[in-house]
This record gives structure tokens, C-alpha cells and sequence, in this order.
């Protein structure tokens, strides 16, 4: 069994859930902690009484250690130049998303990572919870028939201050990623194209869009609708957002805990059916984790690799860049474009 030598690089709140994660297993171990502000990975260390080097650069910290594995858990801006380094000088990456903060760097990691050899796996940890692997289970079961409508309500209120208040699209570039690649792992549709307006509503503390509605058409002749708000306050909807999937033969919802699917026969007679899994994994973030690390040992792509994450961040490029030029945008000529670029 291989052994993980860690650098976790960035620092930030959420780099406690992937530390906690790496102290339950026997094979990995955290060698190095890298963040420009000195206190942050010493805070950090002091936190989980880590005994490792302290970096602002990540080369170092690579080079000192003898590191294997990054955890690229910095802000999306640096996500070009955190998890390039680590790839260019011979380590697996594990990132937080979205994989990258424009399209021909998501293009341009995903290249680095193949001309490497080496892995680059995304955390989207929506995808690892029993409730949406019964939902998906059920829907591929053809229980509601052939899929024509996918919808997602994504409505809620968070105030995280820092950068989010500030960028330019937090609903959809930061957040609607998980939304829209749960759609992708639902179906198993990919997408073709996308028409999306966004816009800032009244009461809103952010300075970018925080509200956005966009709809897909996807690669089976279905079309998925995503509706949402992040500074609606009232009525939240859950994280994993409120679905509602129509079949030729039934409708099936999911509201991030209750599954249900109405169907009807031939002659009309209605039925109900609950969703179930044997999907027996860990939950978020830990169950992404296991896979990532399951898929190095049995040296195949991750489920979330970043060759097939190129997907699902395509369609927040591409509703992004719908609202701003205000047409429809062809996502596979999206991702060619950046594929020769």
C-alpha cells in the first residue's frame, strides 16, 4: 500500500474538514502546510496538532517534504497555479472546486494533468450522499420512464463574507457547479447548450450576480432547468437543492432527504415508490475522499477527475457567458475552444 506524504496548501476554514479526513487513515500523513499569511498555517498546525513544515511557497514546501499528494484547497483564482505546480513537479492533486475560476485554465489544468500523468480529482461531495444514490438509482431504474425535464430549486441565504461577497458570479461559478454536476451524475446526460440570465436582486449583500435561472439542453433530449438565489431568506431549500425529474412514465422529487416517484401504467393507473440504495459509503466530503484515494491505489481516474469535471464546469462557463452576451452558448464548441487555445 502505497503511503500519501500530504501538502495541504491553503489554509482557510475549510481545510479542517480534508486534515480531520487525512488523520483517519493509516496511509497518509500530512508533511507540509502552505499559505501566504504565516498564521494561518500556524493556526492551523496548533489546531489539529499537526508536526510539520510551515510554507508560504509552495515549490518549497513540495521539495522539503518529499510530498507525493496536494490538497489544493486555496481560493478558485489560485487553483491554476497551486494545483499546475504541484502536477508539473510530480504530485497527485486533490482540489477543492471549482476546478479552476475561468475556462482555459480548467482546459489548461486538465492538459497539465495528462501531459504529467499524474491525477487531479475535484471535490464535489454532493454526488456522495445516500439520498441522491437512491434518487439516481431510482430515475435509472427507468421507473419514471425516458427522462424529458430535470429541475433544481437552489434557494438560500448564506453570509460567508470574503471573497464570495466580491466576485462577479458567486451563485454560479462558486456554488451552482455542485447543482450542476449532480444533474450530469443524476441523468448521466452531459450538456449542449445553455441560455442563462443572472442578476443581483434587491436586499442582496453581495456585489456580484447572486441570483441566476439557466437552462440546459442536454445530450438525451432532455432539458434541465436550474433556478436559484443566494441571498433569498425565507423558505431555504437544503443544499443539495429541490429536484423534480419528469419520465415519459412519471415524475420522481427529491428535496435532499425525501425521495419519492409517482408513476402510471398504460392505463393510468398511478403508483408510488420510494428510493433506496445499497450505497453504503461515507457521506460529503469523507465519501469523495474515499473514492479519490480508491482510484490512486487501483490506478485508474476518480470518479471526479478532472477530464470528466471538464464537463460540468463547461456549463457554469457557459451560463456565465450566456449572461453576459445574452445567447444561447454551444458548450461542446466551448470546451473545444479551450481545448485549442
Amino acid at each position: 500500500m502505497a503511503q500519501w506524504n500530504i501538502v495541504v496548501a491553503g489554509c482557510g476554514q475549510m481545510a479542517n474538514t480534508w486534515i480531520e479526513y487525512v488523520k483517519t487513515r493509516h496511509d497518509a500523513a500530512i508533511v507540509g502546510l502552505v499559505d501566504v499569511q504565516a498564521e494561518a498555517s500556524l493556526s492551523m498546525a496548533d489546531r489539529h496538532d499537526l508536526n510539520c513544515g510551515l510554507y508560504s511557497d509552495l515549490k518549497e514546501a513540495i521539495r522539503r517534504s518529499g510530498a507525493n499528494l496536494v490538497f489544493d484547497i486555496t481560493t478558485p483564482n489560485a487553483h491554476l497555479s497551486t494545483s499546475g505546480t504541484a502536477l508539473e513537479m510530480g504530485c497527485h492533486v486533490m482540489a477543492e472546486k471549482p476546478l479552476a475560476a475561468h475556462m482555459s485554465e480548467a482546459v489548461q489544468l486538465t492538459k497539465i494533468a495528462r501531459q504529467a500523468q499524474r491525477s487531479l480529482a475535484i471535490m464535489q461531495n454532493r454526488r456522495y450522499l445516500r439520498s441522491i444514490r437512491a434518487y439516481r438509482e431510482l430515475i435509472r431504474t427507468g421507473a419514471i420512464g425516458s427522462v424529458g425535464f430535470i429541475g433544481a430549486d437552489f434557494f438560500l441565504a448564506p453570509r460567508f463574507g470574503g471573497f464570495r461577497e466580491e466576485m462577479a458570479s458567486p451563485l454560479v461559478l462558486d456554488m451552482s457547479i455542485h447543482t450542476f454536476d449532480q444533474a450530469r451524475f443524476i441523468t448521466g446526460a452531459d450538456p449542449i447548450n445553455v441560455t442563462c440570465q443572472e442578476w443581483n436582486p434587491p436586499g442582496s449583500w453581495y456585489r456580484g450576480s447572486a441570483s441566476a435561472i439557466c437552462t440546459f439542453e442536454m445530450n438525451d433530449g432532455s432539458m434541465f432547468n436550474y433556478r436559484g438565489s443566494w441571498c433569498a431568506q425565507g423558505f431555504p431549500t437544503s443544499w443539495e437543492a429541490s429536484w423534480r425529474v419528469v419520465g415519459s412514465q412519471g415524475t420522481a422529487i427529491w428535496d435532499g432527504e425525501r425521495i419519492e416517484a409517482e408513476s402510471f401504467d398504460k392505463d393510468g393507473q398511478g403508483s408510488r415508490t420510494q428510493g433506496t440504495t445499497d450505497w453504503n459509503g461515507q457521506e460529503g466530503h469523507f465519501g469523495c475522499l474515499d473514492e479519490m484515494f480508491l482510484a490512486l491505489e487501483e490506478g485508474r481516474p476518480a470518479e471526479t477527475n478532472a477530464e470528466d469535471n471538464l464537463k460540468s464546469i463547461a456549463m457554469v462557463f457557459g451560463a456565465i457567458e450566456s449572461a453576459k452576451l445574452g445567447k444561447t452558448i454551444h458548450i461542446p464548441t466551448l470546451l473545444a475552444q479551450g481545448l485549442s487555445s
